[in-house]
Order: C-alpha cells, then sequence, then structure tokens
C-alpha cells in the first residue's frame, strides 16, 4: 500500500482501500493446502481523486448456496495467503501481470471519475497521472498533462487551486475551490461512482460470457485425501469417501462449521474409536476409526475434509435474467464487502494484521488468475466494491474526508475552515496512510515465498 502526492494541495482526496484475507478454519490433520477464490470469498486499497494507491484486506464470497438463482446470503470458504505464492515460471509471471492489469484498470477507473465529473463541468484539471513516482512518458493536451509514472500501483489527478506556477486567476470561478459545493461533492464523489459502476459492470459481463458460479450443497464431509499408513488408511478409509455421520450422529446438509464438528469429535478420542457412516459409491457402510494420539493429546487420522459441495455454472436465457443475476450478484458481493469491513472495526485487534497493501493484492490476484476466470471476474468486482467503500469512510485522506469537510462548509453556512486547517487535517491523514503503506508494502514483500527463499 502506498501514496503518492499531486502537486496541487489537498483539492484533492486520498483514498484507501482494504481486502480481508480470511481463512478458512482447517482441520488440525495433515491437510494439502489449497487457494482458490473461485470455490470459495472482505480489502485496502488507496485512491483518490487527486491520488490513488492500493491496500488490502477482504473476505470474499463467490459462491452461494444453490437455488435457481446464484445469490443471497453466501458462504466463505477459502481466500489465497501470501504465504505460498511463487513468482517462478511463466505461467505466474504472466498471472502477476494480470493482477497488475486489474488493479491499474481499476484505479484509472476511480481516477477518471474524477476527471471526467471535473472536466464536463469546465473546471480547470492540470494532471491526470497513471502511478506515480518519476514520469516515464508524457503528453499535453488542453492544458492537461497525462503522465504514466514509474510504478502503475497508484495515481492522481491534479487541479490547479493552489500552484503557484498556474495562469489561472485565483478567482477564477472554474477553479474547484471555487464552485458551488455540488459541484465540488459531484467530482469528490464521482471516483466512487465509477468503481460502483465498473463492478456491476465487471459481473454482468460475467454473467454474460461465463456465467455465475452456483454452489450445491450435500449431506456430509469428503474426505479428499487420505494419508499413507495413518489411522483413516488403517482402518479402511479411501479418498472419495463422504462421511455421513459420526457416532450414530448424523450430520446436516448445510452447515459452516461441518468440517469443525467432524475434526473435534476426532480430537477428543484418542485411541478410542469413533464410528462413521460413510458413503463409498452408492453404498453406505460403517467404519470404526481409532485415532492415533498427537504430541499434544488430541487424536488425528491423517486425512483432509472439506464440504461436500458441488459446483455449477448458470447463464441467464435473455437480457432481464442477465440484469436480475448481475443485481442479485452485486449487492450480494457488497453486503459480504459491508460486513467485512464492520467486523474489521468491531475486532480491529485480531483482525489488524490480516490488512495487506498492493503487493498482497497482486499476488493474492495472481494466484486467483491462475485459477479460472472466475475468480478473476470476482476478484476485479470486490476490489472495486472495496476501494469505493472505504473511499467513503469520513478520514482524512479519503475522498470521504474531503466530503466530511464539505458539509462542515454547508453546516457553516457556506463558510469554509480556513486553509491551513483544512490542510493541517489532510496533511496528517496523508502522513499516516503513507506510513501505513511502507509498513505493508514493506512487510508483504518479506512474506513472499520466494523473497523468504533469499533471506
Amino acid at each position: 500500500m502506498i501514496i503518492n502526492f499531486s502537486s496541487s494541495p489537498p483539492s484533492s482526496s486520498y483514498s484507501f482501500t482494504r481486502f480481508i484475507n480470511s481463512k478458512s478454519p482447517i482441520s488440525d490433520f495433515p491437510s494439502k493446502p489449497k487457494t482458490h477464490f473461485s470455490k470459495y470469498p472482505s480489502s485496502s486499497n488507496f485512491n483518490q481523486y487527486s491520488s490513488s494507491n492500493p491496500s488490502f484486506h477482504t473476505k470474499y464470497r463467490f459462491f452461494r448456496d444453490n437455488g435457481r438463482y446464484p445469490h443471497g446470503k453466501g458462504e466463505s470458504f477459502k481466500t489465497c495467503a501470501l504465504s505460498g505464492f511463487d513468482l517462478s515460471g511463466f505461467e505466474s509471471a504472466q498471472s502477476v501481470l494480470e493482477a497488475a492489469a486489474v488493479l491499474t484498470a481499476i484505479i484509472v477507473v476511480h481516477e477518471s471519475g474524477h476527471f471526467l465529473a471535473a472536466y464536463l463541468q469546465g473546471i480547470h484539471v492540470s494532471k491526470f497521472a497513471v502511478g506515480f513516482g518519476p514520469i516515464l512518458a508524457k503528453f499535453n493536451a488542453k492544458n492537461v498533462e497525462y503522465s504514466i509514472r514509474a510504478f502503475p500501483l497508484g495515481g492522481f489527478v491534479g487541479f490547479p487551486d493552489n500552484d503557484p506556477d498556474s495562469d489561472i486567476p485565483v478567482d477564477d470561478i472554474n477553479l474547484l475551490k471555487n464552485r458551488p459545493i455540488f459541484d465540488r461533492v459531484l467530482v469528490i464523489s464521482a471516483g466512487v461512482i465509477a468503481n460502483i459502476v465498473f463492478a456491476y459492470v465487471i459481473i454482468f459481463a460475467q454473467v454474460l460470457s461465463v456465467g455465475l458460479p452456483v454452489q450445491e450443497t450435500f449431506p456430509g464431509v469428503v474426505v479428499p485425501e487420505v494419508r499413507a499408513f495413518s489411522a483413516a488408511s488403517r482402518d479402511g478409509m479411501l479418498p472419495g469417501d463422504i462421511i455421513l455421520a459420526v457416532n450414530g450422529i448424523e450430520l446436516p446438509k448445510t452447515g459452516l462449521n461441518l468440517v469443525s464438528e467432524v475434526v473435534g469429535v476426532i480430537k477428543n478420542n484418542p485411541r478410542r474409536n469413533v464410528m462413521l457412516k460413510v458413503e463409498r459409491g452408492k453404498q453406505d457402510i460403517e467404519i470404526s476409526v481409532t485415532p492415533d494420539e498427537s504430541s499434544d493429546g488430541t487424536g488425528r487420522i491423517g486425512v483432509q475434509l472439506s464440504p461436500n459441495i458441488k459446483f455449477s455454472k448458470v447463464k441467464p436465457k435473455n437480457l432481464t435474467e442477465a440484469y436480475n443475476y448481475a443485481g442479485h450478484e452485486f449487492w450480494g458481493l457488497t453486503n459480504n464487502v459491508l460486513d467485512s469491513l464492520k467486523q474489521t472495526f468491531l475486532n480491529f485487534s485480531q483482525t489488524a494484521s490480516k490488512v495487506s497493501g498492493p503487493i498482497a493484492i497482486i499476488a493474492v490476484g495472481a494466484e486467483v488468475a491462475k485459477s479460472n476466470i472466475d475468480g478473476l471476474y470476482q476478484f476485479a468486482a470486490v476490489l472495486n466494491i472495496n476501494l469505493a467503500v472505504i473511499n467513503l469512510l469520513p478520514l482524512p485522506a479519503l475522498d470521504g474526508g474531503s466530503l466530511a469537510l464539505i458539509l462542515v462548509e454547508a453546516a457553516r453556512g457556506g463558510r469554509k475552515l480556513p486553509l491551513e486547517v483544512e490542510q493541517r487535517i489532510m496533511s496528517s491523514g496523508i502522513m499516516l496512510v503513507l506510513m501505513l503503506g511502507l509498513f505493508l508494502i514493506i512487510r508483504d514483500t518479506l512474506n513472499l515465498d520466494f523473497v523468504k527463499d533469499l533471506l
């Protein structure tokens, strides 16, 4: 998570998007970690109408309980983590580029919202930059400098309001600071609006092109893997078995904690028989398993467990159905992002360590890109929604902070706060964001597997 500054003062707002990197509970049994966004996901990112930069924190919900339609309150299964991310190989390099392209496109859309809202109202704009840092290429058109900068993880729109080198008179009505409150609110909020619209467009494109993934839940818990020479192997369990009951208690068809419940019974019964009703093929059989005792005194049988779910895709029959599918999916993802944000604030001490920066976003996005196109669509949609939601928070350095200052101005009967006070408020927020961003970039980089191998 990095942030860059426009040459113009804080007549621009700094935005900040968050992603939650949550992990589904995994049993203590030896298991093979899996990463999928497409089979499973709340986030941090910087952006603003004067500057943008990403950071990350999210709990995704990509698949929903099955019904006729792919919507509803879904379950979260797994997210990907930085650990295990490998940059080696052509496929990984390609997926990194795809993830970086998605992130850059989202930032460009956000900044374009600010830019177009100003430009179409005749408000003076001096700069539009993709990236931050040293300029790699630039051109000028209609008194606006368009540039591509060295680090493509941010962007900004610059306004000449307080630029000492500007030839525009300070009382020019087309300077942003001299416009009515409504005009300024529109410019500041346009980035958020652009991301919301873009998120819907992405989901609509997914619905039309590949369809929406739908999750159907079945009774029991699947055993994808059985370790050789383990208690499960010794007592006759096979990969592909489905556990339907434990000690005579039938497992329900749905439930977030089915795997945890089975794990709990096994852990609590070291060296004691556990009766499992197992579906194998078209037959139900009873298997008595005696868990081995772990070093901590708990039982284990040496299997990997996962929910008994199957995935399919549903495609609309007509445009009306497509709009309905996309709308339900959009609101479902939005509710998930809002719920994640709420949980983050309510349990900040537990979730703060999961906030990550642009390195983490690209790492996660690359893993998604290597999985399948479904995950990449929803990864992009969730990033947009996160960016929009976070930017509305009334905090300094965010679009919401600038909107809050305008509300204060409106409450004061149109009298602005002194410029020095506004600059002090925005500068303090920007410095905090900058320090946090630098910390997250360093931490996330050190967490990459190939970096760990070098150290």
